[in-house]
């Protein structure tokens, strides 16, 4: 098992891309049945202030450090062998080292003009990749359960991953509450990934994303959604990392 560091309750994964990619490849090989979240600093303030959401991100068999900011606290607790894992990137990665022979990939989230795009992008970067299918599906809200004919769709497709792009906390409550019924080994939980990778929503430059700052660059791009989030959600995780810190040391 990998080393976990406590973060407002959260335990994260030690890890960086090429240790999840190699544990999510042996998953694979031993059919076991997991999910995984990828938790930037909004997921642990919602989980900070949600104990049934800490229950299910903590359920997963591996929470990925997917922020730096998140990197940076678990490095000041002295784990210095971390590295940024976010869903993007461990999509891409895992995308890219994908062969003929496998794994399988099916995609649920996103709109339709989305997952045209997302699967025209995966074809033209990844060809070798096998995508099994793909659906997005109409908007639910969060914790509602999926139409039993989606969940047979997706398993009659035999993925051996799930990538789950409904955004945080939505993806993750969706992958908890239907871990049992889908047959496929592993169920990543991407967030932004399908936009980013299918170009319809821009990412910030990698100087940006090295230096804690895609928050404000994905403010920039979507104020009106994402102002709560990253205003309001970044304050809190700085209160709340202070207070927890004074409370182990009182």
């Amino acid at each position: 098992m990998f080393e976990t560091v406590n973060i407002l309750g959260v335990d994260i994964a030690v890890t960086t891309l090429e240790r999840t990619a190699d544990r999510v490849r042996q998953w694979i090989a031993d059919r076991k049945k997991v999910y995984l979240c990828f938790a930037p600093v909004s997921t642990l303030v919602d989980c900070r202030d949600n104990e049934n959401y800490r229950q299910i991100v903590n359920g997963a068999a591996l929470v990925n450090p997917d922020g730096v900011p998140v990197v940076w606290v678990a490095r000041a607790k002295g784990k210095k062998d971390m590295q940024r894992t976010g869903g993007p990137d461990f999509m891409a990665l895992t995308l890219k080292e994908s062969t003929s022979e496998g794994p399988r990939h099916f995609f649920y989230g996103g709109n339709e003009t989305t997952k045209d795009r997302l699967l025209k992008m995966v074809q033209q970067r990844w060809p070798q990749a096998v995508v099994a299918g793909a659906i997005a599906p109409p908007f639910r809200q969060s914790g509602e359960m999926e139409d039993p004919s989606v969940i047979d769709e997706i398993n009659a497709a035999s993925p051996d991953i799930l990538w789950v792009g409904l955004g945080s906390p939505k993806q993750d409550v969706w992958m908890a509450n239907h871990r049992n019924q889908l047959t496929c080994p592993v169920i990543c939980g991407v967030g932004a990934a399908f936009d980013f990778i299918a170009g319809t929503k821009p990412m910030a430059p990698n100087w940006m994303r090295s230096n804690g700052l895609e928050w404000l660059f994905r403010l920039g791009c979507e104020p009106r959604r994402l102002w709560r989030r990253y205003l309001i959600g970044n304050c809190k995780f700085i209160y709340y990392l202070l207070t927890t810190e004074m409370q182990s040391h009182g």
